[in-house]
């Protein structure tokens, strides 16, 4: 043992020689493509630096590790790069597109701003994530629904969900560009007619750089309430097919990269889960499988032309484990949970053509969901079938963007067209007394156009920057929403520099959004649109706030928001506004609504956030906000995202032999809840029917759970070797355990024989009541993770 030992070490100590790795790229101008010749390339806080060539290349050789990497030119807004990982296996290639400003030779030193990439167009309210912050997130498992709740404005779900919850928004209010292509899905199992889900699709190899807005969104991309979440996806590399293997706690998979020819590069990913396996082990009542695939080919026709195409897709099946019968929870989640099947794709393609002063993106995209999902009494399917859910949403999307440049100026336009179809097929009789038991089939389609300009210039030697904009979006589901000029979507935008490290930034801006194809194409059992005079839900943000920038590549930031919500859809068999539902499996929004409810958001948002500087790496975001809604009298109550207060701490350190250790501490006040309704509930014809308790919307959201605090933890350990590298994690879920607060159960008692007890049994047979019980609902459970990535 102790020689094999010592030849373990020998082996892996390999890596300790000086062997160096190669960062390599472009440096072009931004809006015509054109190579930047003699632009310098420096790495931070290092002597090592070189210039471009006459075709804009560069090459530096360096030892395995991770770079912060500046490029600067005469002209031109220097652009650093943040945590560029490199290692023996594979060059790192890093391309700046450089955009125009007035630096002067004696200029081009970096300042404390230039560290930070700011959007012009969007001053405020965006905040951005590079590859090695989104990996080794503590708690984030890779999943970037998951790895964004760390910054501010973002609330996490105690249910291990990965809704994306922004500034006291429901999930349904955000949308998803991959290379500037929409990707209306982003999750397994996702939840239909909202945004979440319990695991994320994107596989994060394939990512370069997210940026999160959550408000002042770009003009082009603005089909949204509280967020756009815009992630940009590396390329495949030129010299060689290489790849990525993976092994997580709950999945597999496999990253391949390379060539195609000369001139095209691929990029593609299979994974697959083996939660069904461990679910087992562990004797839960449910065996969910997922697989997902992914795809991105890069076309480089010519130095004016590129054609990219990207890919998406998901498979994912939820099965009940019978078997696992024997304690009241597993009991109380077999007889209500169904079955359900799920797939879904997005596929699309983006020509750009650069001219002299302008690009332009035509981008072609379709995305198509099939859900599926049946439920019999007692899970035998000689009884009475109570959920039989068949549905299909299909989108077909043409946008044309066009981005130009002269002098100070920058313009945006474009116009884009959309074709939505929605076929469901729905039979539901597990409904609250009162309500008509589903019983339809539904087959819609819409046709959706927009048009979008937006103008940008700074003044006073860029001291002032003004942005504005405006969009129109209409849609052919009823004479109201026909009419582009109902929905105008005006953008003001404002940044002062008031000294080079310290701004002061404003927007106020108004958004539009379609409510969910599931309340569009609901009908009647006699095939009635019911919901036909829905019309778009409407937002106005104002937000304002200070940056200021430090020169250890840090930012502190504080900013106000203040949302108003207008034509939301009020649900009527409930009470309340559709705001209040998203977080939960199933389809939500296929019930009678009207475009009647309002609410507001408001607060304050914190960021401290620390790039890579000497080891060092980390984040504190403190949210305070308010989220209210209008009920069933018009008087507003909190929503169901009022938590009021979050609290997100992330810090790291990069250790000596490639070392890092990471830790997060989350804290989410606890959101409101509405009380079960036991009256109702425990009716034997009420509870045979639903195998759970109803909420009584009565008391909307009168109770709130615990607060809930979570810490996380993750551990790296990378050896670089010749021609491959190994990096081996343990991540941690909820190191302490802390107990995660659920609504409480309602569950039977039952007699000695195992029959449930009913109150009063001489009682008309509309009248019986079963004895019922609440059962808590708490879990505290630690969820580690030991993963294994090996890079060739």
């Amino acid at each position: 043992m102790k020689h094999l030992l010592t030849l373990i070490a020998f082996v892996f100590g390999i890596s300790a020689f000086a062997q160096t790795g190669t960062i390599k790229g472009r440096v072009f101008d931004k809006i015509n493509n054109e190579s930047l010749p003699f632009a310098n390339v420096v790495i931070e806080g290092t002597t090592i630096g070189t210039t471009t060539d006459l075709d804009g290349n560069y090459v530096l050789n360096v030892e395995p590790g991770l770079y912060n990497i500046t490029a600067s030119f005469v002209g031109y807004k220097n652009i650093t790069e943040y945590e560029i990982q490199v290692s023996l296996s594979k060059p790192a290639v890093i391309d700046f597109a450089l955009d125009a400003g007035n630096q002067t030779l004696a200029e081009v030193e970096v300042s404390a701003q230039d560290r930070f990439q700011r959007k012009e167009e969007s001053p405020v309210s965006v905040s951005t994530l590079g590859i090695n912050e989104i990996q080794r997130n503590p708690g984030g498992n890779q999943d970037i629904s998951l790895v964004i709740q760390s910054l501010p404005g973002v609330a996490s779900t105690p249910n291990f969900r990965n809704d994306i919850i922004i500034r006291g928004g429901a999930p349904n209010e955000n949308s998803f560009f991959l290379d500037g292509i929409e990707i209306p899905s982003i999750n397994h199992f996702s939840t239909q007619g909202s945004s979440g889900g319990p695991v994320g699709l994107l596989n994060v190899n394939f990512i370069r750089e997210v940026d999160l807005y959550t408000s002042a969104f770009p003009v082009e991309k603005a089909n949204s309430l509280s967020s756009v979440l815009d992630i940009k996806l590396k390329d495949g590399r030129s010299d060689k097919i290489g790849g990525i293997f993976q092994v997580g706690a709950s999945e597999v998979g496999l990253t391949l990269e390379g060539p195609l020819s000369e001139k095209t590069t691929f990029l593609l990913s299979a994974r697959r889960s083996y939660l069904q396996f461990l679910f087992t082990l562990f004797e839960l009542p449910f065996l969910p499988t997922y697989n997902d695939f992914q795809y991105k080919v890069k076309y480089k026709i010519n130095d004016k032309n590129q054609l990219t195409l990207i890919g998406l897709g998901a498979i994912d099946n939820f099965k009940l484990n019978l078997d696992a019968n024997e304690t009241e929870t597993q009991q109380f989640q077999l007889a209500f949970l169904p079955v359900n099947e799920q797939w879904n794709y997005s596929v699309g393609a983006k020509w750009t053509h650069f001219g002299e002063k302008s690009y332009t993106n035509v981008i072609l995209s379709r995305f198509m969901l099939n859900n599926t999902a049946f439920k019999f009494e007692d899970n035998d399917e000689s009884k009475t079938k109570l959920l039989d859910y068949q549905s299909q949403e299909i989108e077909n999307k043409l946008r044309v963007e066009n981005f130009y440049r002269k002098d100070i100026w920058k313009i945006t336009s474009g116009f884009g067209f959309e074709q939505t179809k929605y076929i469901t097929s729905e039979l539901d009789l597990r409904v609250a007394p009162g309500a008509e038991p589903r019983n339809y089939n539904t087959d819609l389609t819409l046709y959706q156009y927009f048009a979008f300009g937006n103008v940008n210039r700074s003044f006073f030697d860029e001291r002032l920057n003004a942005t504005l904009g405006l969009r129109m979006d209409g849609n052919t589901f009823n004479a109201n929403t026909a009419n582009p000029l109902n929905q105008i979507s005006p953008k003001l935008a404002l940044a002062w520099n008031i000294t080079p490290e310290l701004s002061w930034n404003n927007s106020i801006s108004i958004y539009y959004q379609l409510p969910p194809n599931t309340a569009l194409g609901f009908r009647d059992s006699a095939g009635t649109l019911v919901n036909q005079d829905l019309t778009y839900i409407s937002t106005q943000h104002y937000v304002s706030g200070v940056a200021y920038y430090l020169p250890w590549s840090a930012k502190i930031s504080l900013e106000g928001f203040y949302k108003i919500y207008n034509n939301y859809p009020f649900l009527l068999e409930r009470g309340i506004t559709l705001a209040n539902l998203g977080s939960d499996f199933g389809v939500i929004g296929n019930e009678p609504a009207t475009s009647s409810s309002a609410g507001r958001a408001y607060g304050l948002e914190f960021l401290y956030q620390q790039k890579l500087y000497k080891g060092w790496f980390g984040t504190f975001a403190y949210t305070l906000v308010k989220s209210e809604f209008e009920d069933n009298q018009g008087d507003l109550v909190p929503s169901s995202w009022d938590n009021q207060h979050i609290i997100t701490v992330t810090g790291g350190k990069k250790f000596g032999k490639n070392w890092e250790l990471g830790v997060q501490y989350q804290f989410l006040g606890g959101a409101p809840f509405t009380p079960t309704d036991v009256e109702t509930s425990s009716l034997v014809s009420v509870y045979d029917v639903n195998r759970r308790g109803l909420p009584d919307w009565s008391r909307l959201n009168q109770k709130r759970f615990s607060n809930f605090n979570r810490v996380n933890m993750r551990i790296d350990k990378k050896w670089f070797f010749e021609n491959w590298a190994l990096n081996v994690y343990l991540d941690v879920q909820n190191l302490l355990g802390q107990s995660v607060d659920g609504e409480p159960l309602l569950v039977l008692n039952r007699n000695a024989d195992g029959t449930p007890k009913i109150e009063n049994p001489f009682a008309p047979a509309n009248e019986q009541r079963y004895s019922t019980r609440f059962l808590e609902n708490g879990n505290g459970t630690r969820i580690p993770s030991v993963g294994i990535i090996i890079q060739f």
